[in-house]
């Protein structure tokens, strides 16, 4: 917390850079009512980000059209993902009291400004989680997270040597733009951002376009998985069961799923959804048994590829444990070190899972003798997939339905975060109904009430 109040005011120092073409650090209506508000005072519920480990559930003004090519969507669904819990732990840096969560939704056109061009009042659109212009160097080549004008933060651009796009829900590093868990959203861009879904796709598959999907495709893809390789996925949460999806679909032979802890029922649901997968509870090994050492066992020499899907805020042993609490690093390095060493000599590692900053006791000798390639997948480029994506839906060769296990109320986001945190209920991903929602499609969950 302390971290993310000093970079607060850090920023605040430098000021921003001044390059965005569209406005920054609107993060909640309420901030300015005169200026973000619409004027029909009309308000809506929406998941505020209020503290470490402090989400709520409030009642905001409902956004107003603020730029030309802006659309104010009525939220037909969202979802929560394992890097919203990097916000509500304080991870992810530049929160402020009272930013709306939430980068993965879709909806209804509910309003357009003057300049939007190719959509409709009333169109079903799914929302890509990065904000991009679709003019720059960049977007021109669907890169869509790496947009050069859409996010003017200093801090990010001194601690990265350059930026990533401006991102729904994501903190103030990322542009602060108000994110999707909630009943109404701003979708700067409009035309750029937001893809029209086909009558025959319901919500409950279109969504997942909006980041899981495209980010497990851009792991698997990027990272190089080839026919005949054998692929080792780090964490079993949608993005890593999706990632052993697709490590199959584009050739590999076996596919090795490592999760363990609080977390390990999850190895359990995706082999039911995929029985030729083979899997590692870190936790159930004998003392003194490592990772590495299980997977040389399984493979000679270990896997081809080993992709990272958890995150660099989760430490495993004591050093990081207190270096991270004490703020001596952001990150532990004690998964990649895992994968460095796991993997055959001149292999490939992705690293999938949101990292932020700095680590302590990173293996670099086994990157550089061994000759492994070590790849930051970075924010996956929405916009390069998503229409192909789309059409393995509609051909019904991927089905994002086999990674949802809940259906949830809006009103009851805060509870949904708490489950989700703790790894409760056998959740493995959600769909958020609002007031707008169509009734759950054939093959999906009911809605639960967490309440009651």
């Amino acid at each position: 917390m302390a971290v993310s109040q000093t970079a607060n005011l850090a920023e605040k120092a430098m000021g921003h850079t001044g390059d965005a073409t569209t406005i920054q650090n609107v993060t909640n209506p309420a901030q300015e009512r005169s200026k973000y508000a619409d004027p029909s005072g009309e308000t809506m519920k929406a998941l505020c980000w209020m503290g470490k480990n402090d989400v709520r559930v409030l009642d905001t003004p409902k956004p107003a059209l603020i730029e030309d090519r802006d659309v104010i969507l009525k939220v037909t669904g969202s979802t929560i993902c394992g890097s919203d819990l990097h916000l509500m732990h304080g991870a992810v840096v530049q929160l402020q009291k009272g930013d709306i969560l939430g980068h993965e939704f879709c909806g209804k056109i509910d309003s357009m400004g003057s300049a939007v061009k190719g959509l409709n009042k009333g169109d079903r659109v799914v929302a890509s989680f990065q904000i991009a212009c679709g003019d720059c160097m960049y977007c021109k080549q669907k890169l869509s997270s790496q947009c050069e004008r859409t996010n003017s933060n200093s801090t990010e651009n001194l601690m990265y040597g350059g930026r990533t796009a401006g991102m729904f829900g994501y903190s103030h590093f990322t542009g602060g733009f108000a994110g999707g868990q909630a009943e109404y959203v701003r979708v700067p861009y409009g035309d750029v951002n937001l893809l029209k879904i086909p009558d025959g796709v319901p919500d409950e598959k279109a969504l997942y376009l909006s980041d899981v999907l495209a980010t497990s495709w851009n792991a698997v893809v990027d990272t190089g998985v080839k026919e005949g390789d054998v692929v080792a996925i780090w964490g079993a949460g949608p993005i890593g069961q999706m990632a052993a999806e697709f490590s199959f679909m584009n050739g590999a032979s076996r596919v090795i799923l490592i999760d363990g802890g609080p977390a390990s029922w999850r190895l359990d649901f995706c082999k039911s959804k995929m029985p030729k997968l083979e899997t590692i509870n870190f936790t159930s090994l004998p003392r003194g048994r490592t990772v590495t050492a299980e997977l040389k066992d399984m493979e000679h020499g270990g896997p081809d590829v080993a992709i990272e899907c958890v995150a660099g805020e989760y430490a495993k042993g004591w050093a990081h444990y207190f270096e991270l609490m004490l703020g001596m690093e952001t990150d532990t390095s004690e998964i990649v070190n895992e994968m460095l060493t796991s993997v055959k000599n001149y292999g490939r590692c992705g690293i999938t899972g949101v990292y932020v900053g700095f680590t302590n006791h990173f293996n670099i000798g086994t990157l550089m003798e061994r000759g492994i390639r070590l790849i930051g997948n970075g924010q996956a480029p929405v916009h390069l997939y998503w229409k192909k994506l789309l059409e393995m839906i509609q051909k019904n060769e991927i089905d994002p339905l086999v990674m949802v296990s809940h259906r949830v109320l809006m009103e009851e986001m805060d509870l949904v975060y708490q489950k989700f945190n703790a790894r409760e209920d056998n959740m493995q991903k959600v769909f958020v109904q609002t007031k707008f929602s169509d009734p759950p499609c054939p093959g999906a969950p009911q809605v639960t009430s967490l309440r009651s």
